[in-house]
């Protein structure tokens, strides 16, 4: 069998040769990883301009339809700060870096704060980011108890819920006031409950037709005036009352500027919830309301709602936009 045999310096010539190779081959493999790199979404993010972290958390939490979403727009660091809110809505991007942008640094009205990522989140949620009364959308009142009337929400001329009640004067004060029987049936608790801890929390005022609430809204005008007026009473066919779930409660020696210091409101504080009802205009949510405070006003939700509204601090209007609108 003949051998073959290589001289030094072709071994040193095939050994060069599988060298070079190597190299061509693991630097043709690393050009290939940087090329397969650069087309990932982490790659274009951080070059976009988000930080590692941000480009993290965007990877996280979005698919590649929103991702590209993301790149398409100018680089915002705001963005995944939005999306970490609690109530952050996808469709409300826009609307939010918009009115940030256009607020930043500004204060809320009626309050000693400057606006919040949060406070934008949920004013653009509740559409209050848009002029009261504007841009407004039938109510949805296959929602039932917890259909949404407000500056936004239209019930209309004709809405008159179909299971009204008569509520007996042993609840209530006035010329046969009326609530929805699921409301009413449930306030009957409401009262049993804080009578037995020694409170009598009493209706003021419960249901109203359109008519009623026309006329109210423009005696209130010739009192007050238009601006003041829309802080504190709703326009015919955008109120509250006139969906049968509403009661103005009071008690024995108040009235409407003295109810907050009594007793009962704080009993109603701490246990509406239990029975379905909320304050539905609380102290400090007037920019997402768009109505005064008002201790007195009370809104029959259900008790899951109510107890969800009473744990996480947020007014009923967040709550509708967040969990039923557009459902």
């Amino acid at each position: 069998m003949t051998k073959i045999r290589l001289k030094k310096g072709n071994i040193g010539i095939a050994i060069g040769v599988v060298v070079v190779l190597v190299v061509l081959v693991a630097g043709l493999f690393r050009w290939k990883q940087t090329i397969d790199y650069q087309k990932t979404y982490e790659y274009q993010l951080q070059k976009h301009g988000y930080s590692e972290e941000d480009t993290a958390y965007l990877l996280e939490h979005l698919n590649d339809e929103q991702l590209e979403n993301i790149l398409d727009r100018d680089v915002d660091e705001n963005i995944p700060k939005f999306m970490k809110e609690t109530y952050y809505l996808e469709k409300n991007l826009d609307a939010y870096l918009t009115y940030f942008h256009e607020h930043e640094g500004e204060t809320i009205e009626g309050l000693d704060r400057t606006l919040t990522l949060t406070d934008v989140v949920a004013i653009v949620n509740v559409h209050a980011d848009k002029e009261w009364y504007t841009d407004y959308t039938n109510a949805d009142i296959s929602k039932d108890t917890s259909l949404l009337a407000n500056k936004f929400h239209y019930l209309g001329e004709e809405y008159e819920p179909d299971d009204l009640v008569e509520v007996s004067n042993w609840y209530a004060y006035g010329d046969k006031p009326m609530l929805r029987k699921v409301a009413y049936d449930e306030f009957i608790g409401l009262y049993n409950a804080a009578k037995e801890d020694g409170q009598d929390v009493i209706i003021n005022s419960s249901y109203r037709d359109y008519q009623y609430q026309y006329d109210l809204y423009n005696r209130y005008i010739s009192w007050y005036g238009q601006k003041k007026t829309d802080e504190m009473a709703a326009r015919p066919g955008f109120s509250e009352h006139q969906t049968g779930l509403t009661v103005d409660v009071t008690t024995y020696g108040a009235n409407e500027n003295t109810f907050q210091d009594t007793e009962e409101f704080a009993w109603l504080q701490n246990h509406a919830h239990e029975y379905g009802f909320i304050l539905r205009y609380p102290e400090g949510k007037e920019y997402l309301t768009g109505y005064e405070y008002e201790s007195w006003h009370y809104r029959y939700v259900g008790v899951d709602i109510a107890t969800y509204i009473y744990e996480h601090d947020i007014t009923f209007d967040e709550y509708y936009a967040f969990f039923l609108e557009g459902e």
